[in-house]
């Protein structure tokens, strides 16, 4: 089991993700026609992360292209610094990209996070590309009907919404990452599932499984 380093600091980390939620940018800076979307997932094997990335046609939701990369992961897993666990399985595998997507789609909180800068806002910082949050479970705010819609307020300010993307579905999560407005990254989760989950999420988490079985597979044989 990973441990944390010593030299790792909780509170420098949250301190961090404070200075980095004031650089989001919660509008739109997306084309005028999206033409392509990504999702994001990471899986893990023991202390290998596997970030995982399909890129679909955002009008057919075609697959275009996947990628894969397997990288070691120092950091445990910690509520509310799940981004510094996984960033460096998921930029390793963007880097790979032939097709860098208009937007990413993340399995992760954004902006609906205690220091607002969740994994989908951090990554978005980092890659300089839009990218939307879509998160399967809350892990902050209160949920209010709103005009119709379902919103998560915390301290009076909106930080997302809770979308149904599904009948009769658990619903989903969504916040801005970086460089979207809640509302049009609703419009864009909307658009992209065909279930509870966005095409290009369920399929990058379906290929991130595909190879975390793999490594478990070839783990076994060398016993």
């Amino acid at each position: 089991m990973l441990k944390l380093s010593n030299n790792f600091s909780v509170k420098k980390a949250h301190n961090t993700q404070t200075c980095l939620s004031k650089k989001l940018i919660l509008e739109d800076r997306l084309p005028d026609k999206i033409k392509t979307v990504g999702g994001v997932d990471v899986s893990y094997f023991g202390n290998l992360g596997v970030g995982a990335t399909t890129i679909l046609d955002y009008k057919s939701l075609e697959l275009l292209e996947t990628q894969v990369a397997i990288c070691q992961v120092k950091m445990p897993y910690i509520s509310t610094l799940l981004s510094f666990r996984e960033i460096p399985p998921a930029l390793a595998v963007i880097q790979k990209l032939k097709i860098l997507p208009d937007v990413f789609l993340v399995d992760a909180q954004g902006f609906a996070h205690p220091y607002r800068c969740g994994f989908a806002s951090h990554l978005g910082l980092l890659v300089k590309k839009p990218t939307i949050a879509a998160a399967k479970s809350r892990l902050i705010g209160e949920e209010v009907e709103r005009d119709g819609r379902t919103l998560l307020v915390d301290n009076g300010e909106v930080i997302g919404e809770v979308v149904t993307t599904k009948q009769n579905a658990k619903p989903v999560y969504i916040s801005t990452g970086h460089m979207v407005s809640l509302e049009t990254a609703v419009k864009i989760i909307k658009h992209c599932s065909k279930g509870r989950i966005a095409e290009p999420l369920a399929q990058a988490h379906s290929l991130a499984t595909k190879e975390r079985l793999k490594l478990t597979a070839g783990s076994k044989e060398n016993i």
